[in-house]
């Protein structure tokens, strides 16, 4: 996980803990001096523990990891700052999956654009038995994103995106249309299944 630093400083040189006597002999200064360098990654670490442990202030090489921690996956061609918000956000992500407010933080961290999302679903309450049921037969969810360029866009990443945050049993159509373009500009629109 954590690669060499060469001459890496230490912040608790070992020479300094032994008897004087010890201290103004050349083989003990360099002995310790190699164990420090050895040390030194470990010690620094443990220093920064919280700052190791935080998707904000993370070494990169630990970015992964703590991803790992919190069941998500970063892609490595992703700028910095966008990998860490996708781990920072993750559990929070997590409890609103499945909802069409978690649907819609993925699609914005993964894109940076906001969608629109209509879905066949509602909610409603009748005192009598036998009352009218809100939504549509059919469940389905339809994710519209404008973006300066659709024909340039990953359609296939950010479909796989979709099936993995909607329910298992809801179809989805991804509409992707131009940002500039009139309201009913005709983009290109696929069905996909269900996520799982």
């Amino acid at each position: 996980m954590r690669g060499a630093y060469p001459r890496l400083p230490t912040p608790h040189p070992l020479v300094d803990l032994l008897p004087a006597v010890y201290q103004e002999q050349d083989f003990v200064r360099r002995f310790t001096g190699a164990l420090d360098e050895v040390l030194a990654p470990v010690l620094l670490s443990l220093d920064n523990l919280p700052a190791h442990l935080h998707p904000r202030t993370a070494p990169e090489d630990f970015l992964r990891w703590l991803a790992g921690w919190v069941a998500v996956e970063v892609d490595e061609e992703r700028p910095v700052n966008q990998r860490r918000a996708v781990v920072a956000g993750a559990v929070s992500r997590h409890g609103r999956r499945g909802t069409r407010a978690g649907l819609a933080a993925a699609v914005r961290i993964e894109t940076g654009a906001e969608p629109e999302i209509e879905e066949s679903g509602a909610a409603g309450w009748s005192p009598y038995p036998g009352g009218p049921v809100p939504g549509a037969e059919r469940a389905t969810v339809t994710v519209r994103l404008r973006v300066p360029d659709p024909d340039g866009f990953d359609r296939v990443g950010l479909e796989k995106l979709i099936a993995q945050e909607v329910p298992a049993h809801v179809p989805f159509r991804l509409e992707v249309l131009p940002a500039a373009g009139p309201d009913g500009a005709a983009g290109r629109a696929r069905e996909g299944g269900g996520g799982t």
